[in-house]
């Protein structure tokens, strides 16, 4: 389990979390312990007893719907855009004025349950 993820794995993450059900069970299981868990191809392929070949194969394919979902629909994109502007309203409250606090934990639990 000592694989960094990188910027593209948590562009995989998001895309995951917007369009996971799109995926068959099994692909799900796969996405879910190598980028969520943070588990190796091989450490994958023991736990759903199957070939670290299959483990890769679902993968690949995974990506693939997801990536395709993402430039046809873009849902993960805008959130994250979403997201920066409600950190940036934030972190603008918090240093105009004290008395904004209020503002700012408004913006903070709009963050949080997005």
């Amino acid at each position: 389990m000592a694989r960094q993820q990188n910027k593209l794995d948590f562009r995989f993450v998001r895309m995951y979390d917007c369009y996971k059900n799109l995926l068959t069970d099994r692909q799900r299981d796969v996405m879910e312990l190598y980028y969520n868990e943070d588990y190796s191809l091989s450490e994958i392929a023991e736990i759903l007893q199957i070939s670290r070949q299959a483990v890769n194969d679902s993968l690949r394919h995974s990506e693939a719907i997801l990536t395709e979902t993402e430039e046809k629909l873009g849902f993960a994109e805008r959130f994250d855009h979403i997201r920066e502007s409600l950190t940036e309203i934030r972190d603008n409250a918090r240093s105009a004025c004290p008395d904004v606090e209020r503002i700012a934990e408004t913006a903070e639990n709009a963050l949080e349950s997005a």
